[in-house]
């Protein structure tokens, strides 16, 4: 997959179907998207071209009365996903308040079509672009004629009658509530950074762990808590137990902090870049009145970790 950051590293000269959105998380309903998209691309023999942006746009635009975004994907986790799905490329446009300014008729006639060749576009159900979101169905359909291409609206995907959304998927993430995280995503919610020095405590207490830095501070991290997860490193699938949230039974941090306990491994990670896998929610993060309370509790969660881990191996639900 090539992946491009500015609309004149695109080569002209082939036929594109593309598609244009933030495509925060990548769940099941923008893979639905996606494949529509290949889809018609064969049929056209065209290739395929998805456009995304960085920073997020919501980022950028941030209302002072309105909450801080959270990512459910950094840029470096949303381009490794793509690079998966079979596109021939992506193109992530660098977010600004100028860029934000461009009317969407504008932006079809000289970035789209003009820059990108485009032949046929694929866009969501409730997707709308351009300045004060006037790109929208209707516009790509009055303009399709004239300038030669087809617009095709990807249908609605649902997960036991919800819509699947970035939104929702937030949601759950933030509750806790990572298998259904994981059911709307379609795979496991994955976070991804550098392995940077912590405090030693983990080591000193028998019980190493690796602190995961994300690569973007706003990275969304799953309610504070225990989960089983999982890393490939080297080749090899190693499952862990993290924990995030700001260690109170040892600390006064504010600030939660990501830390892995690896089964199986004992060699030095830091400053290696690490994708870790939530696979299943273990326990919520609280204070223990004492070390041996908290070392009680460690080993409870390891077993609980274990059995899902059983699990996973036989092919069972957790």
């Amino acid at each position: 997959m090539l992946v491009y950051h500015s609309f004149d590293e695109v080569p002209y000269n082939q036929a594109t179907v593309l598609t244009i959105g933030t495509f925060d998380g990548l769940h099941k309903g923008h893979i639905a998207l996606i494949n529509l998209m290949k889809e018609r691309a064969k049929k056209l023999n065209a290739k395929t071209l998805l456009i995304t942006f960085h920073p997020h746009p919501q980022i950028v635009l941030q209302k002072p009365d309105r909450p801080p975004v959270e990512l459910l994907t950094t840029i470096k986790e949303r381009i490794e996903l793509l690079s998966q799905l079979g596109i021939d490329a992506v193109l992530v446009v660098h977010f600004t308040k100028e860029f934000s300014q461009i009317h969407a008729e504008q932006f079809v006639r000289e970035y789209l079509v003009g820059k990108l060749n485009m032949k046929h576009i694929v866009i969501g159900y409730d997707h709308a672009f351009g300045k004060d979101r006037q790109g929208s169905e209707d516009l790509l359909t009055t303009l399709s004629g004239e300038l030669r291409f087809s617009v095709e609206k990807a249908p609605i995907v649902d997960l036991d009658g919800e819509v699947i959304s970035s939104t929702k998927v937030r949601r759950a993430i933030a509750a806790g509530d990572i298998a259904r995280a994981n059911q709307l995503l379609g795979f496991p919610y994955l976070v991804g950074g550098k392995v940077v020095a912590g405090d030693g405590r983990g080591r000193k207490l028998g019980l190493p762990t690796a602190n995961i830095e994300p690569s973007e501070p706003q990275k969304l991290l799953p309610k504070n808590g225990v989960y089983l997860v999982s890393s490939l490193i080297d080749g090899r699938n190693v499952f862990g137990m993290a924990n995030i949230g700001i260690r109170p039974t040892f600390t006064d941090d504010i600030h939660p902090r990501l830390e892995v306990h690896f089964f199986d491994w004992n060699t030095m990670l830091y400053d290696r870049e690490l994708m870790i896998a939530f696979l299943k929610f273990i326990r919520s993060e609280r204070k223990f009145e004492s070390t041996g309370l908290f070392f009680e509790q460690i080993v409870a969660d390891r077993d609980a970790c274990m059995e899902a881990i059983e699990n996973i191996k036989q092919g069972k639900p957790f």
